[in-house]
């Protein structure tokens, strides 16, 4: 999808980090129909059945494949994979988890609000239906909490979310400076930093559900303690900036208050 406005060219694709999900992804591509727009795959060193059905999904005209020789997390595939979509020339990427738990019929808001507001991040915030894991509603807030807490904030309602439209060029300089993490982290970090840059946002819904059968790739170990790591960082952050988020939040108070009584 390309069109002009403003003199300016907008061209989006749908980016689906992918490892080890064959037996999801395909589903997942076809609901992604709907929308008719460019998909861009990227492989984070699946193993041989993954790789084979990528590459049989890559064969259909609008599909863009990106192999990485080595699984190096999901922080890191989207990453790339937001790198790579600038190259193809798209001007924004909706990113979409390969396992087929956000519902289709849910995005179409996220291409006609980059549209609109093409300089936007666009993050998704989940409705869940009764299929999601009660540790797993329990823990986001955990990480609601510390987000909240970094940006003297609610603009960001959910940062784990697998759904969110990016738009290219602000975030891939972003991410130059700021890694932001190889793994589960990522998603978060990217847009806590993203936030304190004073770049514009808009949560929207997403219908998640949560497939019995699906392939969790969260290490229990590994991951918490990443994730703990990016708290204490962004903790650190956040106090460093702490002037400046204060003085964000007062003013945003004063609008606030403009508004309610004008």
């Amino acid at each position: 999808m390309s069109h002009v406005r403003d003199g300016v060219a907008f061209s989006v694709c749908v980016l689906v980090p992918v490892y080890n999900h064959e037996q999801a992804i395909v589903t997942t591509c076809e609901g992604l129909a709907c929308l008719d727009l460019p998909i861009v795959l990227i492989d984070d060193g699946s193993h041989v059945a993954c790789a084979a059905v990528l590459e049989r999904l890559a064969q259909a005209p609008g599909v863009h494949l990106l192999r990485l020789a080595r699984n190096g997390g999901k922080g890191r595939a989207v990453r790339l994979g937001l790198a790579h979509a600038r190259e193809l020339g798209f001007t924004h990427a909706l990113q979409v988890d390969a396992d087929g738990q956000h519902d289709p019929s849910s995005l179409p808001p996220f291409i006609e609000a980059a549209r609109q507001h093409p300089e936007r991040l666009l993050i998704g915030y989940p409705r869940f239906d009764h299929s999601v894991p009660l540790h797993r509603f329990i823990s986001r807030y955990i990480t609601h909490v510390w987000v909240w807490c970094n940006t003297l904030s609610t603009a960001l309602r959910d940062t784990m979310c697998g759904v969110r439209l990016y738009p290219l060029v602000p975030v891939n300089a972003l991410l130059a400076r700021h890694g932001c993490g190889d793994r589960m982290e990522f998603d978060t970090e990217v847009l806590v930093r993203w936030f304190w840059a004073g770049q514009p946002v808009d949560n929207l819904a997403v219908r998640v559900t949560y497939p019995t059968d699906g392939v969790s790739h969260f290490r229990l170990f590994r991951d918490n303690v990443l994730m703990a790591r990016m708290h204490l960082r962004l903790t650190l952050g956040m106090l460093i900036r702490l002037p400046k988020l204060l003085y964000r939040h007062c003013r945003s108070l004063r609008h606030a208050r403009h508004k309610s009584h004008s």
